[in-house]
């Protein structure tokens, strides 16, 4: 499946109450159970990765009520309850032109760190859009796509995360998306503002990477950029100092993934009015923090 950004931007066109137009489903882990999923990352005072937490260490309110956990898997490595669909977003504008190569390198041995996915989608892009998306089978064509790509064009940043968001909301279980740049957008027909409504709309745990090459300000303002976008998500955001470093950012995202909980419930609220809910999640041991989503919108069936 291959597709570029110009089919993706008829998405800004549907509007709802003067804002991006977006449909929730609730994702399904279990068979014939829908289930409001959230995956959430625990640390010590520290920043250090706890995984060793029960179900009974966490409380769970949607809009102030409480809610039971109907599926819980714990943060010490991948549960294969919960199906992986992985998403890489590779930035390969023009300024990439000297440090694509080793770019390249890290991303593959990211892909070669991580245990079997469902799938993997690609998305490379410049001043347009490509994604592709893999079985765990084709993982040789994958490499060789990403080995084949040339720095050339703009960084339409913003309009590849929307593209891979369209395609990922139909995809149950986990969705992961890890995207590096080492620029700011310069060519999307997506804003900012819209790219974080898309993610706030959307299931993905995104980890970014910016390997940042402007100065002053402007780099101030790419890295804030960044940040909101993960933070959207639950995700975090990696700033390596040299190309040298990325394989450390990657291997840190690895960490996390498999150090991530999964919360699953059954809203009580049946109104499918397709509302923000906002949803807390409270861990009753002390001394520790978690990251993850702040809610979801509710499924929407027109009367």
């Amino acid at each position: 499946m291959i597709r570029d950004v110009r089919a993706f931007r008829l998405l800004p066109a549907l509007v709802l109450l003067g804002g991006i137009g977006v449909t929730a489903q609730q994702p399904t882990f279990q068979a014939g159970v829908d289930l409001v999923n959230f995956g959430v990352t625990v640390m010590d005072r520290q920043g250090g990765l706890v995984t060793d937490l029960s179900v009974d260490d966490f409380e769970l309110l949607e809009d102030g009520r409480p809610q039971a956990v109907r599926f819980f898997a714990r943060g010490d490595g991948f549960d294969e309850r919960v199906p992986t669909h992985l998403g890489l977003m590779l930035d390969t504008s023009g300024s990439m032109h000297a440090d694509l190569k080793l770019a390249r390198s890290a991303a593959i041995k990211f892909l070669n760190l991580l245990p079997d996915a469902e799938d993997i989608t690609l998305v490379d892009f410049d001043t347009e859009v490509r994604v592709a998306r893999y079985p765990q089978r084709d993982f040789p064509r994958l490499i060789e796509r990403i080995r084949m790509r040339k720095p050339d064009g703009w960084t339409a940043l913003y309009d590849a995360v929307g593209v891979y968001l369209d395609g990922a909301d139909q995809q149950d279980g986990r969705q992961v998306l890890v995207l590096y740049t080492d620029g700011a957008d310069s060519k999307s027909a997506l804003s900012f503002s819209d790219t974080l409504t898309l993610l706030k709309a959307s299931r993905a745990t995104v980890y970014a990477v910016g390997l940042l090459e402007q100065t002053g300000a402007a780099r101030h303002e790419l890295r804030m950029r960044l940040q909101q976008m993960v933070a959207t998500t639950g995700g975090q955001a990696f700033f390596p100092s040299r190309l040298e470093d990325l394989d450390d950012a990657y291997a840190s995202i690895v960490r996390e993934m498999q150090a991530q909980y999964h919360l699953g419930y059954a809203s009580t609220n049946p109104a499918a009015d397709g509302a923000w809910r906002k949803v807390e999640i409270r861990l009753k041991r002390p001394h520790l923090r978690l990251r993850t989503r702040k809610g979801y919108f509710a499924p929407y069936q027109p009367r």
